[in-house]
């Protein structure tokens, strides 16, 4: 919620998040600036190992260099805006925990 003029408070509401492509995201890297932390946001996806024997695959792993990461996405954010993401992050994840363990004690007998 935002405030207004004189403490009135405007609610906030998210329009069109539902149209957004939804990205596979597990790789993360976090850029300390002066007046922003930048975040980026990526997806690793394993390289194919195709050897036919043990030797063939370690050689393949050996040869790699690195594995690309696909940027999905880059944020600049104010401090404030950074521990913003934090606690809604931190909520998230608790929220997922309630969840799961609901589901688990609806299961068991």
């Amino acid at each position: 919620m935002a405030d207004g003029p004189k403490g009135v408070e405007v609610a906030a509401s998210w329009i069109g998040v539902e149209d957004l492509p939804v990205q596979f995201a597990n790789a993360f890297a976090g850029v300390v600036g002066p007046n922003a932390v930048f975040v980026n946001i990526g997806s690793l996806v394993p390289p194919s190992i195709t050897g036919e024997s043990a030797e063939e695959r370690e050689a393949e792993v050996r040869s790699l260099t690195y594995v690309p990461i696909k940027p999905i996405a880059r944020l600049a954010l104010a401090p404030k805006g950074l521990d913003e993401l934090i606690t809604s992050l931190e909520e998230t994840r608790n929220n997922y925990k309630t969840l799961m363990s609901a589901m688990q004690n609806q299961e068991t007998p």
